[in-house]
């Protein structure tokens, strides 16, 4: 859907990886799986793992400041920040600290949380804010570092995740290029995918007790996740493109949350894309959750391979669960 109002354009793209890249096979060595298991069941070949001196607000300033730069902008032009995460450097939120990293002193920021969604919903919720003419300039990023909350031992889950960043700068111009959204959440399916707090309960005073205690690594049912990916996304694209009044053909590329190429197959192919217009770079990157569609969306902007006027359909879905899709219109 999309209202009346001042246009969005998308004018920046910027992405950033932490430097140690752990493949396959070295996972191989740590868990009970292989190279050829991992690549058949995924589509992954490596991805990025930070170290103890690499941060989250670290890797999301670099994304934010390069889309930045290309968008021809300086940090002072920025209104806004809106940083999707589901791990924080600080669970007060992480978005002030890359304001200040970017020097972006005039800006508000905030953290927002829908894990492999929340790229989608940021990009979605930032162009409330400059439809209705409250900012002008806005920097949506996607950041996580998954590796901080994986299991090794559990081969179900830690071949699946890295790390990464990816940003987009988006501005009020006079034509729309935010051709239509849609967002959905379902609660009911919340265990399918979660990164669980825990705790101890001791007593304080009285019959007065607390809890202490912390996040467990992610768990995951593969299986659901998989049946609902299949299900809901071409579902959600299907009616973002009718509510837009486009065909799937009406799209240059398709960019998905990178979770599967199984599940980016089974998408393109009910929506009868061919390969070549779907976007994929999980081989080098792994699931980065909302880190995923914005640093494809930056590589194949830098590489050329996206225009200025291209359209781009782009879905994101996972834990909460949540899902929703975007189309959009690339450059000013």
């Amino acid at each position: 859907m999309m209202n009346d109002g001042a246009g969005v354009a998308f004018i920046g793209s910027g992405s950033a990886q932490v430097k140690t890249v752990l493949s396959s096979e070295m996972l191989s060595r740590v868990v009970d799986t292989s190279d050829e298991w991992i690549a058949t069941r995924t589509g992954i070949g490596q991805r990025h793992v930070a170290s103890a001196a690499e941060s989250l607000t670290t890797l999301a300033a670099a994304a934010a400041k390069a889309a930045i730069a290309q968008a021809h902008l300086t940090p002072d032009d920025i209104d806004l920040i809106v940083l999707a995460t589901s791990t924080p450097d600080d669970l007060f939120g992480t978005a002030c600290q890359v304001q200040t990293a970017i020097g972006a002193t005039r800006a508000v920021a905030f953290d927002l949380t829908a894990a492999c969604s929340g790229f989608v919903f940021g990009s979605i919720t930032a162009a409330q804010f400059i439809r209705t003419g409250v900012y002008q300039n806005v920097v949506v990023i996607g950041a996580d570092l998954l590796s901080r909350w994986v299991d090794w031992q559990d081969r179900t889950t830690c071949v699946l995740f890295g790390d990464g960043a990816g940003a987009v700068v988006m501005q009020a111009c006079d034509r729309n290029r935010l051709l239509g959204f849609e967002m959905h959440s379902d609660g009911a399916l919340n265990g399918c995918l979660n990164l669980a707090y825990t705790a101890e309960t001791s007593p304080l005073v009285d019959d007065i007790t607390t809890q202490k205690g912390t996040f467990t690594p992610i768990t995951m049912n593969g299986r659901e996740v998989y049946r609902f990916a299949v299900s809901r996304v071409p579902e959600v694209l299907e009616k973002t493109l009718f509510h837009a009044g486009l065909a799937a053909s009406d799209n240059d590329w398709l960019i998905l949350h990178q979770a599967n190429q199984r599940i980016l197959d089974a998408v393109a192919k009910r929506l009868k894309l061919p390969p070549e217009r779907v976007v994929s770079n999980m081989a080098k990157h792994g699931n980065t959750s909302a880190a995923s569609i914005p640093i494809a969306l930056d590589e194949w902007v830098r590489s050329g391979k996206i225009q200025p006027g291209h359209k781009i359909a782009m879905s994101g879905f996972g834990a909460g669960l949540t899902w929703g899709a975007a189309l959009l219109e690339w450059g000013r």
